[in-house]
């Protein structure tokens, strides 16, 4: 079962709900009891166990990239 973001429109708390399907209306917030609350956009992460890698290139304009997408790095 997939996890939902809210945002309460009355106490603008946010909160994760399990949810079977989305939209179905029974959704409150827990902080103040309003069903008013709208799903917001979620990202997910991903965690690989592995070591993270150490020596990360280096911007070669210093940090600044005056054009976006000028370099491979961005």
């Amino acid at each position: 079962m997939p996890i939902y973001e809210y945002r309460c429109q009355e106490c603008g708390g946010k909160f994760e709900k399990l949810v079977r399907r989305p939209g179905n209306g029974d959704i409150t917030c827990p902080s103040c009891g309003n069903a008013e609350v709208t799903q917001e956009l979620s990202t997910f992460a991903a965690h690989s166990g592995g070591k993270q890698p150490t020596n990360l290139p280096m911007c070669p304009s210093g940090g600044t990239c005056p054009t976006p997408g000028a370099c491979g790095l961005n």
